[in-house]
């Protein structure tokens, strides 16, 4: 694939790069443990799938738990202090599982717990990147950042999943979750570097709570008809992913009969769709126009996913027909987050992005762990392949809300209504 030039005004903004640093290291590291995680399960510990659905509900439960709470703290706080905090305290948490496995008592229960601690730093400080960003870098150059932030997640989405593989094969799950620990770190040494300073929100009259921070964010919402619709869409991705990440690991080792090593390969090819996606943003929402590309590439990834499901038990079929899902797939698909997540950060206040990104988080979080339960309990009765089947089905809902809503209509960020309400 040919790489587009640098180009654009953030190329000289020294903070923003800086933050695209930390979260370049960070992504890619993250993309180890992930991988891992459930691979240490499968292979370690030999976890049943009702385990699994376990271990995948506890790490999106936080999602739920730090949603609820954490909006009004984001936004009344330096939200880079937040960043490199919740760096720091990921990477000890992550040094635990290596530490356990060398000491041969490495279980599920931590495996729990680590995902569950993980997981809501990890909900945490996205709440905290999605609201610090606009003021970072401005709203006009919102697509440009988001763009830019994930074409190297994309490339960590390659690389991480394909390392991951191959460690596993060398050292063990355990051991190579260790490197996620070393990036969270260098991530917190990159943030720290950033100079811009913050002027945290004033308090606000009447006092706060957490009930109160989630009114309000809910309540900018179901107020916005573009946002509305993002909120709709964002809670079914959570609520039938969760099936793909409780199951696919073990579908694809089990069912398909792939290796750890082509299972890591095959992810990575996803993130190179998501990387040619990344760079395509801003060239696909001209020519469709933005929301019409959101429902368009809805609908295409929909018929991506539709490809794991129908794999045959050949190893070498399955393999090349999930490559073709993860990179059609991922490639539609991050051309949807970066434009809707662009235009939630335009036509929302910057006082309260923290508290919207959490109701965002709450609803993901209560919907991933719907699922994720359902599909250990659905796989359980009639098969794994059977109910990944069904999540495929559930992905056609995202562009089905899309195109009943105003987005259909929605050409650009410069469009009448489209407005900051600052």
């Amino acid at each position: 694939m040919r790489i587009p030039k640098p180009s654009g005004a953030l190329w000289s903004h020294v903070d923003f790069l800086f933050l695209w640093s930390a979260q370049s290291v960070s992504a890619f590291g993250a993309r180890i443990t992930r991988t891992c995680v459930p691979l240490a399960a499968v292979l370690t510990i030999h976890a049943s799938p009702a385990s699994l659905g376990i271990l995948a509900a506890l790490s999106q439960g936080p999602g739920l738990v730090v949603g609820l709470f954490a909006g009004g703290f984001v936004d009344r706080s330096r939200r880079r202090h937040i960043l490199i905090a919740s760096d720091l305290l990921r990477a000890a948490i992550v040094l635990t599982v290596p530490a356990a496995a060398w000491l041969h008592v490495l279980a599920m229960p931590q495996l729990y717990l680590v995902a569950a601690i993980a997981g809501g730093l990890s909900v945490l400080f996205d709440i905290a990147d999605h609201a610090y960003l606009p003021s970072l870098i401005g709203t006009a150059q919102l697509v440009e950042g988001n763009t830019k932030l994930n074409l190297t997640d994309s490339v960590a989405e390659i690389g991480g999943p394909a390392l991951a593989g191959v460690l596993v094969q060398l050292l063990t799950a355990p051991i190579a979750i260790a490197a996620n620990a070393v990036t969270y770190v260098i991530s917190a040494l990159f943030l720290s570097r950033i100079r811009a300073q913050e002027t945290p929100a004033e308090h606000e009259a009447g006092g706060t709570s957490w009930r109160r921070d989630l009114s309000t964010g809910a309540a900018a919402i179901f107020r916005n008809r573009f946002v509305l619709p993002l909120f709709l869409m964002d809670a079914t991705a959570p609520l039938f992913g969760s099936f793909f990440a409780t199951l696919y690991v073990p579908f694809a080792i089990r069912n398909l009969g792939l290796s750890p090593t082509m299972l890591g390969i095959t992810i990575g090819v996803g993130g190179i769709g998501a990387m040619a996606g990344a760079a395509l943003a801003s060239p696909v929402s001209r020519w469709l126009g933005l929301g019409p590309a959101i429902v368009a590439l809805s609908f295409g990834g929909a018929l991506f996913t539709m490809l794991v499901p129908l794999a045959p038990g050949s190893p070498n079929i399955a393999t090349a027909m999930l490559m073709a899902a993860q990179f059609g797939g991922d490639a539609l698909m991050v051309v949807v987050i970066i434009l809707a997540a662009s235009l939630r950060q335009t036509v929302l206040p910057n006082e309260i992005l923290g508290r919207v990104a959490a109701v965002f988080k709450a609803a993901g979080g209560l919907c991933g762990v719907v699922g994720a339960l359902a599909a250990g309990l659905i796989a359980s009765e009639i098969g794994v392949r059977e109910t990944v089947l069904i999540a495929a089905i559930g992905y056609f809902l995202a562009p089905l809300i899309a195109v009943l809503s105003p987005l259909r209509c929605l050409k650009s960020l410069t469009d009448p209504g489209v407005t900051r309400a600052d």
